[in-house]
């Protein structure tokens, strides 16, 4: 007889619900200021959403093309070479994405194959592995270096051996709000030079960078260029999580099988958000501006906890701000997340949910992209902790 759906053996038998939608949950349970999960709780340009329903009102609501309308494309292209002078073509080397995840996801699927091993630094973004484990690869987890998250780029060479087919990197890096230096990239290029491994970067938080420092881009390093496909969000870069609209750039070789899994996945973005995203980045400001925009917030969330117990690991990008709780408690990430949100109201994110095995650096991750009137509700809460 043929077995009975529910003896399906699972594909990812470790994986659960995500760590974020339970920790939203719990914080609406439980009446708590949310600060786990990645989405601000300001509201959207209004110009913005102004576009969009103009593109709406003029009917653009069909099917736009699969790899991405050719306005929003060029917009791209005109963005990328401003901000890294790397010149990528509109018709063979971008697509318009379903956000990030759905851009890393494909990437994976279209590239991996059974076996091949993909290196991936820990604490990292919860999609990755599970991508790499739907592809029939294996993921080789290195852990970032503490207290301030850096990598070992020796201990990389050590790792990289002939089955090596990708390295995953995160810059702005989520969850941690580390970020990668030029030296850095020249370690990276060097590694992989004269190599078959290709490189995905996770740039998404590109625009989020503070103290006057610059996104190290694979795209200003041509030697990393050549083997990268990088991904980037609108919804991070324009408050508008919800929108799930992202892009990837890569070289034509590497884009050519790309979008042939893209297709399948998702075919193509909403039409209208991209015809007005396309007009809305002709205004740079619009996207340069900001790092200081919410350096401002860094800086009152940071201040308003210095008098707190909370150690504070300082963060250099992203909108994420990660904690150090071990003057406070002895409790695991996870015992201690719970009880946060629980008995004093504020729900934060364990870092060592973004681990393959279980670590306990007693360390919490908190999104600050949230309005003056929260941080406040939030810091006030975690000063009487």
């Amino acid at each position: 007889m043929d077995p009975y759906p529910d003896q399906i053996t699972s594909k990812l038998p470790q994986t659960g619900t995500s760590v974020f939608a339970i920790m939203s949950q719990m914080a609406r349970e439980h009446n708590a200021i949310n600060l786990s999960q990645g989405f601000p709780d300001f509201p959207v340009s209004p110009e913005l959403i102004k576009l969009i329903n103009k593109y709406m009102r003029k009917g653009h609501n069909q099917y736009a093309p699969m790899p991405g309308l050719p306005e929003l494309r060029e917009a791209i292209a005109e963005k990328t070479e401003f901000l890294y002078t790397a010149q990528y073509d509109p018709e063979t080397e971008i697509t318009i994405t379903a956000g990030a995840t759905q851009a890393i996801f494909t990437a994976i699927t279209a590239l991996i194959r059974e076996d091949d091993e993909v290196i991936v630094f820990e604490p990292a973004y919860d999609s990755y592995v599970p991508a790499i484990k739907l592809a029939g690869g294996i993921p080789v987890c290195i852990p970032l270096k503490l207290p301030d998250y850096h990598i070992d780029w020796n201990e990389v060479k050590r790792i990289v051996n002939s089955r090596t087919r990708m390295i995953i990197i995160n810059s702005p890096h989520n969850p941690t709000g580390s970020i990668l230096s030029a030296a850095d990239m020249l370690q990276l290029e060097k590694l992989t030079r004269n190599t078959g491994i290709i490189i995905l970067s996770d740039e998404v938080y590109e625009h989020i960078i503070f103290d006057g420092r610059d996104h190290q881009s694979v795209c200003r390093y041509p030697a990393l260029a050549q083997r990268s496909m990088v991904m980037c969000s609108f919804g991070k870069t324009f408050h508008a999580t919800g929108w799930k609209c992202g892009y990837c750039v890569a070289p034509a070789n590497l884009m050519k099988e790309f979008r042939k899994t893209h297709q399948f996945i998702v075919f193509c973005v909403n039409t209208p958000v991209q015809y007005a995203i396309a007009e809305y980045l002709q205004n740079k400001d619009n996207y340069t501006n900001l790092g200081g925009f919410y350096q401002e917030k860094r800086d009152y969330f940071v201040e308003l906890i210095k008098g707190s117990r909370f150690k504070i690991i300082p963060a250099s990008g992203t909108y994420f701000q990660v904690l150090d709780y071990s003057k406070i408690s002895e409790e695991k990430e996870m015992e201690f997340a719970t009880h946060l949100t629980q008995e004093f109201g504020v729900a934060s994110v364990p870092n060592s949910y973004f681990y393959q095995k279980p670590v306990n650096n007693k360390t919490l991750r908190f999104c600050f992209a949230k309005s003056n009137e929260t941080l406040e509700k939030a810091a006030e809460i975690l000063c009487r902790i």
